[in-house]
């Protein structure tokens, strides 16, 4: 006779997280094995995985720490967890996500399914139309300060399963490594990369704040997207009561705002005649500032609309330049266009969604790019910048569907680039 299990957890449950972990792909954690190497056993691995967390005696490996840099200059710190720690921690996530989803606020939008960036952005500026002053916050090192005792007692309130309850307890806890050196338990946070991690910040923010706007300042329409947040107001003294009021309740709960990302922006357009020191802000890669408009009637204006930020757009140059493609002289025109538009495309898609037109600066520089490809690609065109502009005209004349960004939503002029 098979022995029984203390917990019932299904084998299906470990299959289907499987999947998940494999379509995302991701980098090894402490014990370097990659996912093609978990495939060279998988069966054996998956059911050693289920086998410990079904008699209880699974126990999470440190977190591989990783350091990458952010755009405004600092340092972000990702746990990354091994392949067969995330197959466990997905396990659990798809345990949690259908008994979660229905708590959760309808003005969270991260990490949630069927939820986007762009819904956020679409609901921020549909407010930002009827109320004068946006609260913009970011809560620092969220994902690093998380409280383990609210968070469980929030668990606990919506979460009965005794298994998920020990491998959730078990996960905050786990070390980090960082090269040799491993720390000891955390008694704080959960590591920003983890598959779990997003849905427990969601919980801890429920009630930190959503839950607590909605019941206690039910008049301020927000949106939050994982640690970034904006707070509609009527009035600037409306605002600056709510910022200090929310920063006194993250401070509760053991958080804090960020002194630098955290502001009273006065959403300027034509009937807004006052002034104010902030009149953008950025949400999503997205700035929201004055623009100029053409209203139903075909009226010129101002209006407060969003576009691809500045930052965005630095970081996307920035990313093309990294690729280093004008030296792959090797590849054909046809082949350069495959390289570049899935990552391309991906660019479109999410920037383009708003005010389009102000991702021209972006697809000039990728034309660029394929004006340098080319001068070291045909002899005809080395050294002469005017003739490798004239030379990209035709072919898009010719061919205006080879590459992405001169396509469809993302159909940008190749222009009189040479003088630039």
């Amino acid at each position: 006779m098979t022995e029984a299990k203390p917990f019932d957890i299904p084998k299906r449950l470990v299959w289907e997280a499987y999947k998940r972990v494999k379509a995302n792909r991701g980098a090894a954690g402490v014990d370097q094995q990659s996912i093609t190497d978990f495939d060279c056993k998988r069966d054996k691995n998956l059911f050693r995985i289920w086998n410990r967390m079904a008699s209880g005696s699974y126990f999470p490996p440190p977190v591989k720490s990783v350091r990458i840099s952010k755009k405004d200059g600092g340092v972000r710190t990702l746990g990354v967890p091994t392949v067969s720690d995330r197959i466990a921690q997905t396990a659990v996530t798809l345990w949690l996500e259908p008994m979660l989803e229905p708590v959760f606020h309808d003005d969270s939008y991260g990490y949630r399914r069927g939820k986007s960036a762009h819904d956020a952005i679409a609901a921020t500026r549909w407010r930002c139309w009827k109320s004068d002053w946006v609260l913009e916050y970011d809560i620092r090192g969220l994902f690093d300060n998380i409280n383990h005792e609210l968070l469980l007692k929030a668990l606990r309130h919506h979460c009965a399963e005794r298994w998920v309850l020990l491998y959730v307890e078990r996960w905050l806890v786990a070390p980090m490594q960082e090269g040799e050196f491993v720390s000891g338990e955390r008694s704080v946070g959960t590591p920003q990369g983890g598959p779990l991690s997003p849905v427990l910040a969601n919980l801890f923010l429920h009630y930190a704040l959503d839950n607590w706007l909605s019941t206690q300042h039910s008049n301020i329409p927000f949106c939050r997207y994982a640690d970034d947040g904006i707070l509609h107001c009527k009035t600037k003294a409306q605002a600056t009561i709510m910022l200090n009021r929310l920063s006194a309740r993250l401070n509760s709960c053991g958080l804090e705002l960020h002194p630098k990302k955290t502001r009273i922006v006065y959403c300027k357009d034509s009937k807004r005649r006052g002034t104010h020191e902030h009149t953008q802000f950025d949400f999503l890669g997205y700035s929201f500032r004055p623009r100029r408009v053409v209203d139903g009637y075909g009226r010129v204006r101002c209006g407060f609309t969003p576009a691809v930020s500045r930052s965005s757009m630095t970081a996307m140059r920035q990313r093309a330049r990294n690729w280093r493609l004008q030296l792959q002289s090797s590849l054909s025109i046809d082949e350069l266009a495959q390289v570049m538009a899935p990552r391309v495309r991906g660019w479109i898609n999410y920037y383009c969604r708003f005010r389009g037109s102000e991702f021209q600066p972006v697809a000039e520089h990728l034309n660029r790019i394929i004006v340098r490809w080319a001068m070291r690609k045909f002899k005809r065109l080395r050294g002469h910048k005017h003739r490798a502009f004239a030379w990209l005209e035709k072919v898009k004349k010719d061919r205006p569907n080879l590459f992405v960004h001169w396509t469809g939503s993302g159909s940008f002029q190749v222009g009189a680039m040479g003088a630039r």
